[in-house]
């Protein structure tokens, strides 16, 4: 039998109708491949995976309604002016008249993305939601280097910079950080800004090497939308604290690569300018002067500029008004806890630790931090400091009053919200594992050791009572047992063993009085169960009814649903010998750390 044509005349139907190949509508909207892909990344317009692909398995797939809305987007029409100018500008240079291509690149049409962010995102929510990839990509492109071959520019790479900065010390501001990581692959950080979880990945502060099999065209574009969405949140972000953006940073701390500590001084004048401008209006109102109102907003706008420039730079509280300023009641319980942190400590990091990280991390959670180089808040020889970070494998000079710990420290005592004891990340000594905040222990099954160690620590700050390893929770139970322990006093225990002793009371009365029911409703007469015969065969085994019941139950499902069953049941027993080689290693370490 031949193949069924569709006769001339008759429309489409199915998928044959709702889904063109990528060359169909490169054709159709009349543009190269590379602008067709710029349009679709920064419309947000992915292919799709029809059911039934007309023209074979090898081509893209795009949904027909898609393509119609780049074909009525105005940006298409800029882009294609912007082509045309191009190679009018490529023709001049080629004719050596270079005063016509200056001309021509003046007059050159510019595009903005503002609308394609609005369109995109009509609630802020929204933008907050797909805030991830977008504080990836900036903050490594914040980290490159520029090259001309592959269009990285020096000005975009400072401008991811500026972002990223801004970002962070919004962030480090409000106390909104929740979760710190170090991996291979960098340092994973995650915050939550207006109820929504938002992770995102910085490269570590080392020499990048460019790999040639990627395409940068590509990233370079995705990066044009995510700068435009980053600063639109920025801006909203800054407002909603009712600071003025972008902020206006110090030059000279800028020249010394210290941006996050200029946003912290920025943070810290229009702080002290708004509270100004505040007591200034009040004082207004009282006084009945109406036709001063517009002066008032000037002058403060020139005193904020005025306490920018007079703010010292080894002033050592600039740092501590990022964590003094929101309104107590605006705060969730995380909040707080995350600011008193690292209350009333201060931090001094050694020029080998990751400084940008710990710029960030320590004010976020409430201590004050200075470096060793200029523009540095306070010196090394301050008699306040706490704490040292230090990354060697010793330490010559020591102060006593003062804690030499590794950066790892300040991570684990982030993630486990207390200040963890510092015996274990000493300088020279071997820290403990550093424990990844996003795995769920107890769902993977598998519970380190110094996961229950920081457990105890926890228990022990909330004043709360865990059971000791090897006791239940029976013994728990028991105020003898806690007596004997020592775990709570002789008082304590007395009104426990009263409150138990009650309730057995309670317990022997509820079941006397079952008892009595039952014997009361002997009316019913029941058959008597006749005992086995010698003869008889005795029960089945219950396993061997249940390997029963689920075979038979196998054997009634259908094709897909015995599959998903057997892909469930491989990756439980995948995940069970996963746990059990963790065990293994564990007890081949324990073995060695014994015999040594």
């Amino acid at each position: 039998m031949g193949k069924h044509y569709r006769p001339p005349g008759k429309k489409k139907e199915g998928n044959a109708a709702r889904y063109i190949t990528r060359s169909q509508a490169v054709k159709h909207l009349q543009v190269n491949l590379p602008l067709f892909r710029k349009l679709c990344i920064l419309k947000g317009v992915f292919p799709r995976e029809p059911k039934k692909k007309v023209k074979g398995n090898h081509h893209t797939y795009y949904h027909l309604k898609d393509i119609a809305f780049l074909h009525h987007e105005p940006l298409l029409e800029t882009f294609r002016e912007t082509r045309v100018y191009e190679k009018k500008i490529k023709k001049a240079k080629a004719k050596k008249n270079e005063e016509r291509a200056k001309r021509l690149e003046k007059s050159k049409p510019n595009y903005k993305l503002d609308r394609l962010i609005r369109e995109r995102y009509p609630k802020f929510l929204d933008a907050i939601r797909d805030l991830d990839d977008c504080l990836t990509m900036v903050h490594l492109f914040a980290a490159l280097p520029a090259l001309e071959r592959e269009k990285i520019e020096v000005r975009r790479v400072h401008n991811c910079r500026r972002l990223s900065h801004e970002w962070q010390a919004y962030i480090s501001r409000t106390h909104k950080l929740r979760k710190v990581f170090v991996s291979v692959k960098g340092i994973y950080y995650q915050a939550e800004v207006q109820g929504q979880k938002v992770t995102w990945l910085t490269p570590h502060a080392l020499q990048q090497v460019l790999s040639e099999d990627i395409d940068y065209n590509v990233m370079l574009t995705y990066l044009e939308f995510n700068e435009t969405l980053l600063a639109f949140v920025n801006c909203h972000l800054y407002h909603s604290i009712n600071v003025k953006y972008p902020p206006i940073l110090d030059s000279r701390l800028e020249a010394l690569a210290a941006d996050l500590y200029a946003l912290s001084r920025w943070f810290a004048a229009s702080s002290r300018a708004l509270v100004d401008g505040q007591a200034s209006s009040v004082s207004g109102t009282e006084q009945g002067q109406s036709q001063h109102k517009e002066t008032s907003v000037e002058e403060s706008e020139l005193r904020l500029a005025q306490l920018q420039q007079q703010l010292p730079s080894n002033e050592p509280g600039a740092l501590m008004h990022l964590v003094e300023d929101v309104a107590e009641d605006e705060e969730d319980e995380d909040t707080k806890e995350c600011k008193k942190l690292f209350k009333n400590m201060k931090f001094f990091l050694s020029r080998e630790v990751p400084r940008e990280s710990l710029l960030f991390v320590i004010p976020a959670f409430g201590g004050m931090v200075s470096w060793e180089g200029d523009g540095a808040p306070y010196d090394e020889n301050d008699e306040d400091i706490t704490h040292q970070i230090v990354d060697r494998p010793s330490q010559t000079r020591r102060i006593l009053s003062r804690d030499y710990v590794q950066p790892q420290w300040v991570f684990d005592s982030v993630n486990a919200r207390i200040i963890l004891p510092t015996e274990d990340y000493l300088v020279g000594r071997i820290p403990p594992p550093h424990l990844s905040p996003f795995v769920d222990n107890d769902a993977e099954g598998y519970v380190p050791d110094y996961a229950e160690t920081i457990k105890r620590l926890q228990a022990a700050a909330k004043n709360q009572v865990l059971p000791l390893p090897g006791v239940g929770e029976e013994d728990m139970e028991d105020p003898q047992s806690l007596l004997a322990e020592g775990v709570i006093d002789r008082a304590e225990a007395n009104e426990a063993a009263e409150r138990k002793r009650k309730m057995i009371a309670h317990q022997m009365l509820y079941n006397e009085e079952i008892e009595k029911e039952l014997r009361s409703s002997t009316s019913i007469q029941t058959t008597p169960v006749e005992k086995m015969e010698v003869g008889e065969e005795p029960l089945p085994d219950l396993q061997q009814v249940v390997e029963d019941t689920t075979s038979m139950s196998k054997v009634m499902m259908s094709r897909k649903k015995r599959g998903l069953l057997e892909a469930i049941t491989k990756g439980k027993q995948r995940k069970k010998d996963q746990i059990n080689l963790l065990k293994e290693r564990k007890k081949k370490v324990e073995e060695g750390q014994k015999s040594n």
